[in-house]
C-alpha cells in the first residue's frame, strides 16, 4: 500500500479506507467508533493503548450502553482496522478479542398476499423497487445503486456489480416487471438528457474507473436505474452531481403501505427479500440455487429460511387439532 500522506490520524484513516474502497457508510462507521475509542481515553493517542483500555471500551459499550451484538463487532472491527492498517501494529491481543455471537432469528417473512397488498399501496417508483426487490431477491443498497447496463432485457437478466463481498452475481429478471422497468428507465432518461444539456458533471462511477474513463460517468450506459431527482454535493470529490435514490426515502414509503395494508409484522424492504428466498424454496428450488440467486457466501446462511418452512402449513400437525378426531360428541340431553 502507499505510504499515508496525511498526519491526523482520523484522516490517515479515511485515507486508507478509501484506497481500499471500503464504501462511504464503512468509512462514516468506522470513523465513528475510533472517534469514540480515543474521546473514552481521554484522547490519548491510540498507539499508547493497548489491551486492557479496548477491552475496557468494549465492555462498557456492552455492559452499559448495552448495545447489540452487531454492532460491538462494527466496533471491534473498527479498531483492527486501526491498529493493523492505519497504525501498522502487529498485535496479538487484538486478533484474540472475540466477536460476539449474533442470537440467531428468524427472519421476517410475508405471505404472496401479504406482498400483493404492500404492492397495492405504492405507486410509481416506489412500486417498481419493491416489486424489484421481492422479484430478484436484491438488497435495497444493491437495488438502488443498479445501472442502465446492468439490465440485460435479451437475457432477461440482471447483473448486480460488487454486491455484498464485493461479488458479481446474475438474477434473474421477471418478465412481469419488464413494463414497469421500461417506463422507469424513460424517466431516468429525461434526467440524463437534462442533466447532458446542462453539462453537468456525470454520475460516481466505482474506484478508480473515473481516472481510466473521464467520460463515462456522463454517458447512459453508466447512469442510475433509480436517480434523485436534484443535484446534491458527492460527499468525498466535493463535485455536484446526480446521485442515485436514498434508502430512506424508499424506507419511510415501504413502512406506509405496510400500514396501509393492515399488515402487523415489522415488515421492511430487507422483508422482501427474505420472502423471496422463502416463496423459491416453497416452490421447490433447491437451496444451492437460492444460495446463488441472494449472492451468500455460505449455504449455512441461507439455511434460515429452512427453519421458517416449518412454519406454518409445512410443519408438524399440532396435537390439540388431532383432539376432534377423537372427541364423543355432546349430548343435548341435560
Amino acid at each position: 500500500m502507499p505510504p499515508l500522506r496525511s498526519v491526523r490520524l482520523l484522516d490517515q484513516m479515511r485515507e486508507r479506507l478509501r484506497y481500499l474502497h471500503y464504501s462511504l457508510r464503512t468509512e462514516e462507521c468506522y470513523l465513528y467508533w475510533c472517534r469514540l475509542f480515543i474521546r473514552f481515553h481521554g484522547r490519548r493517542h491510540p498507539a499508547e493503548l493497548g489491551a486492557a483500555e479496548v477491552e475496557v471500551f468494549l465492555t462498557d459499550l456492552a455492559v452499559r450502553r448495552q448495545v447489540a451484538a452487531s454492532t460491538h463487532s462494527q466496533a471491534l472491527s473498527a479498531l483492527l482496522f486501526l491498529y493493523t492498517r492505519v497504525l501498522g501494529m502487529d498485535l496479538p491481543w487484538l486478533q484474540q478479542i472475540g466477536h460476539p455471537r449474533k442470537p440467531a432469528r428468524l427472519p421476517v417473512v410475508l405471505t404472496p398476499g401479504e406482498v400483493a397488498g404492500i404492492l397495492g399501496e405504492l405507486e410509481g417508483e416506489h412500486r417498481v423497487l419493491a416489486q424489484l426487490l421481492y422479484g430478484t431477491g436484491l438488497r435495497i443498497t444493491e437495488a438502488l445503486q443498479l445501472r442502465v447496463k446492468d439490465l440485460d432485457f435479451g437475457h432477461g437478466a440482471l447483473i448486480v456489480r460488487s454486491g455484498k463481498g464485493g461479488k458479481d452475481r446474475v438474477v434473474m429478471l421477471p418478465q412481469s416487471l419488464l413494463p414497469g422497468l421500461r417506463t422507469q428507465l424513460a424517466a431516468a432518461r429525461q434526467l440524463w438528457l437534462a442533466d447532458v444539456e446542462a453539462e453537468r458533471a456525470g454520475v460516481e462511477l466505482p474506484h478508480a474507473l473515473e481516472r481510466k474513463y473521464p467520460r463515462a460517468g456522463q454517458s447512459w450506459a453508466w447512469f442510475w436505474v433509480f436517480p434523485q431527482d436534484h443535484h446534491s454535493t458527492d460527499p468525498r470529490s466535493g463535485v455536484i452531481r446526480r446521485h442515485h435514490r436514498y434508502d430512506q426515502t424508499f424506507q419511510r414509503a415501504f413502512k406506509r403501505a405496510v400500514a396501509a395494508a393492515g399488515i402487523h409484522k415489522p415488515a421492511t424492504p430487507h422483508t422482501l427479500r427474505h420472502s423471496f428466498a422463502t416463496h423459491l424454496l416453497q416452490s421447490g428450488y433447491d437451496i444451492r440455487t437460492v444460495q446463488e440467486l441472494l449472492g451468500h457466501a455460505d449455504v449455512a446462511t441461507t439455511m434460515i429460511y429452512t427453519h421458517v418452512l416449518k412454519l406454518g402449513g409445512g410443519a408438524v400437525r399440532s396435537p390439540l387439532d388431532a383432539l376432534r378426531r377423537h372427541s364423543a360428541p355432546r349430548s343435548d340431553s341435560g
